[in-house]
């Protein structure tokens, strides 16, 4: 008999969802994509996804979703002070 892993829900406070949505904001800000496209659901669904998995350390969790998307460099560049 096969038995099927069936993963414990896993339910998100507000100070969960709090995390979840400073990542979200700022890696929108970011690249500059407004909250209201297909790609933005795409990187909130990642965000809460990642946050349910375990990954609740805001950096790494940006981390994280910037390598799932591909959006190392996309973001605008900064500006830097010549010496």
């Amino acid at each position: 008999m096969k038995t099927i892993d069936i993963q414990k829900a896993v339910f998100l406070d507000a100070r969960d969802l709090a995390v979840c949505q400073v990542v979200f904001d700022e890696l929108l800000r970011e690249i500059g994509m407004a909250k209201d496209c297909e790609e933005a659901e795409r990187i909130g669904a990642i965000v809460i996804e990642l946050y349910r998995q375990g990954v609740h350390d805001p950096a790494h969790l940006k981390l994280m979703v910037e390598s799932a998307r591909g959006l190392f460099g996309r973001a605008k560049p900064r500006t830097t002070v010549s010496r």
